[in-house]
């Protein structure tokens, strides 16, 4: 992330991290923290593996809660890099909430821990968790040992105790140094989907700079959404890394399932979606139903091919085909061959989300509208079915964000009627990069002509 996206996002709201060892809780306490179940949780260790920013308020003051992976300092592999995401969540953090595992007492990793949490000199507020009855609290006066300070014994299952936790993170943190002024936007939000082991998480480092996020070759790395402030052609944009969208969500067990839920509200909170497609590998159903998925949401799209360093000339000529063939249906989106891996014509991303957030935002006075449905239904006219020819009276847009036209009409309009007239409004009004929906309303009979 460059310095100035740090800058951007230091100054609107401090930040805390939560740390501590795998399995301690410490998604679970977000979650009661924030008052909603946002974070993945599930009872077996290394459910979370990145950092993940929540936005929480206590007591009437805004503050960033980061959630991160399992720490163990002397990690290796994937575990490794989970722990280099705590320490990096702790070094940009104005203080830290250290969660300790009462009903097991602190371990040696704890310890180590500690003596990492000391160096940093930023305030740590030390959570004795699973503190669930009144004879469990006697426990949590052991961490004192750690020499952390006072423990906060709590129950992030049940409640117990977090709202003198946050009190004390209230106490640690500086004020917010204010709102934005009324009529700024924050950010604009891009989400990163696509089918698991597509390059997603590859593709957000490539963006930021830096090793961001967790990556493996093992599919499903990523669980949690992750938002991160990222400049790309001198503008910010608030990238969602998603955990990969694998089969229907009813199919999905476990974390997946929740992690799936994730993902489409990630597509939801979205302005604009860039599904990563593997191009070494043919269009899957996956991948269409991804597209439809962001289309259906309303949301600006990019379709990136990644992994195009893996494809040959064989490849390539049978990706065009399905294209043409499979993807017909999204031709109005910019397509880019990219490589996350080796930052081939990633760069050439920043151009098409611009094109597409204009596309989404685009407006069409209700004279332009009126006027270009009176040239087209004069040159082609709908057609007469069972003797009768439904007219389109007025049309207005409704909103942009996606454009929406709302056509009112003596009749139902035949499906393939609608989608000749969402052509001929491309061709018309450009809306280069996003989904164009029409709604009907039908006069109702006994009303006069």
């Amino acid at each position: 992330m460059t310095d100035i996206a740090v800058a951007e996002e230091s100054q609107v709201l401090p930040v805390v991290a939560v740390v501590g060892r795998p399995n301690v809780g410490k998604s679970t306490l977000v979650n009661r923290m924030i008052g909603r179940r946002a974070a993945v949780v599930q009872d077996v260790p290394g459910v979370t593996r990145d950092r993940v920013s929540y936005d929480a308020t206590w007591n009437g003051r805004q503050f960033v809660l980061v959630d991160t992976g399992g720490w163990a300092p002397d990690a290796k592999g994937m575990a490794a890099r989970v722990t280099e995401q705590a320490e990096l969540a702790v070094s940009t953090a104005d203080a830290v909430v250290f969660v300790v595992d009462v009903t097991v007492g602190p371990q040696d990793i704890d310890e180590a821990v500690v003596k990492v949490l000391r160096r940093s000199g930023k305030p740590v507020i030390l959570a004795a968790n699973k503190v669930d009855d009144q004879r469990t609290e006697a426990e949590a006066a052991a961490l004192w040992q750690l020499g952390l300070g006072e423990p906060y014994p709590v129950s992030a299952l049940h409640g117990r105790g977090s709202g003198d936790l946050l009190d004390a993170i209230l106490a640690a943190i500086p004020e917010a140094p204010g709102v934005l002024p009324d009529g700024a936007r924050g950010p604009r939000r891009v989400a990163i989907v696509g089918k698991p082991n597509v390059g997603k998480s590859s593709l957000l480092n490539k963006l930021a700079g830096q090793q961001r996020v967790v990556v493996d070759e093992v599919a499903g790395t990523t669980v949690d959404p992750v938002d991160e402030l990222i400049e790309v052609d001198g503008d910010i944009y608030r990238f969602i890394d998603t955990a990969g969208i694998r089969r229907r969500v009813k199919e999905a067990a476990g974390h997946e399932y929740y992690a799936s839920l994730r993902t489409h509200g990630a597509i939801e909170r979205a302005e604009v979606c860039i599904v990563l497609v593997d191009a070494s590998e043919p269009v899957t159903e996956q991948d269409l139903r991804i597209l439809s998925s962001v289309e259906e949401a309303g949301r600006a799209l990019v379709i990136a091919f990644n992994k195009w360093d893996l494809t040959d000339d064989e490849r390539r000529r049978y990706l065009r085909r399905e294209i043409e063939r499979d993807l017909v249906h999204f031709d109005w989106a910019a397509k880019i061959n990219i490589s996350a891996l080796t930052g081939r014509h990633v760069d050439r991303l920043g151009a098409a989300i611009k094109e597409a957030l204009a596309g989404w935002e685009t407006r069409i006075s209700t004279g332009r509208l009126n006027a270009f449905l009176g040239r087209i239904v004069a040159a082609h006219p709908h057609p007469v079915r069972g003797g009768k020819q439904p007219r389109i009276l007025f049309g207005t847009q409704a909103q942009a964000g996606p454009p929406t036209f709302v056509l009112f009409t003596t009749g139902q309009l035949e499906p393939g009627y609608v989608r000749f007239l969402q052509r001929r409004l491309r061709e018309e009004f450009g809306f280069r990069g996003t989904p164009v929906h029409v709604e009907l309303r039908v006069r109702q009979k006994g009303k006069r002509r």
